[in-house]
């Protein structure tokens, strides 16, 4: 079946920005006088819950701390990083800019299907790619347009639904277990490039595993190879 899709995850995908996001989430705790503060480790074991209102709520859970507003602190984090966003020099992870160039060129569709809010895509997109080139995406779904997020697979289908292809028409690009347990329970095949927390994932079932979208591209010929799904775009 031809490939007719990309659908690309955000955080950790397109860019390391998980650590601006910890950051933010430690500024917005101490603003609201938290003692909470997620180092790494804690941190790393808080992205096992998608979402950062769901985080906050389930550490809340486990610490036993009571009338914490998961919404309100959300919603200061979000601003805290759209500050370091704008003011950092975050860049895309290697090969994701080629990859998304070349999928454009061949006339194929590209997607967004992320557990994060709308406004951290456009974050993003605003430092780095630009805001025209979001545009061309034809889907661009995020975790305020799903009921459950990942590991569920609800913001694929909608993706998938939006771009009108099937599972098998499109290829996912995850960097986590839960996002490659949402793509994969609609049968999509799934490229993983592992972020800084998410290494010790299990990835079994993906259809590959890279350490970077820079290594698709053979540095000859210039051809993507590695992965069978992306066949298309040159030597397997």
């Amino acid at each position: 079946m031809a490939l007719k899709a990309l659908i690309f995850d955000v955080d950790g995908t397109l860019a390391e920005t998980e650590e601006l996001h910890r950051e933010a989430f430690n500024r917005a705790f101490a603003d609201a006088g938290i003692s909470w503060f997620w180092s790494r480790p804690v941190y790393g074991r808080l992205l096992q819950v998608t979402g950062g209102r769901e985080r906050i709520l389930a550490y809340a859970e486990e610490t036993g701390t009571c009338r914490v507003d998961a919404a309100a602190l959300h919603k200061v984090k979000t601003g805290y990083y759209k500050q370091a966003m704008s003011g950092s020099a975050i860049a895309l992870r290697d090969g994701v800019e080629r990859l998304i160039g070349l999928a454009l060129e061949q006339g194929l569709s590209l997607g967004i299907a992320t557990t994060t809010s709308r406004s951290n895509v456009d974050s993003l997109f605003q430092a780095t790619l630009g805001m025209e080139m979001l545009g061309r995406f034809r889907s661009v779904r995020t975790g305020e347009d799903v009921g459950a997020k990942k590991p569920d697979p609800e913001v694929y289908r909608l993706v998938l639904d939006d771009l009108g292809v099937g599972a098998q028409e499109s290829i996912a690009f995850e960097d986590s277990a839960n996002g490659l347990r949402a793509a994969r329970a609609l049968g999509i095949p799934t490229l993983i490039t592992p972020g800084i927390y998410t290494r010790e994932d299990d990835f079994t079932g993906a259809e590959c595993i890279l350490d970077s979208l820079g290594h698709l591209f053979d540095p000859q010929s210039g051809s993507v190879h590695c992965c069978p799904a992306l066949v298309p775009f040159g030597v397997a």
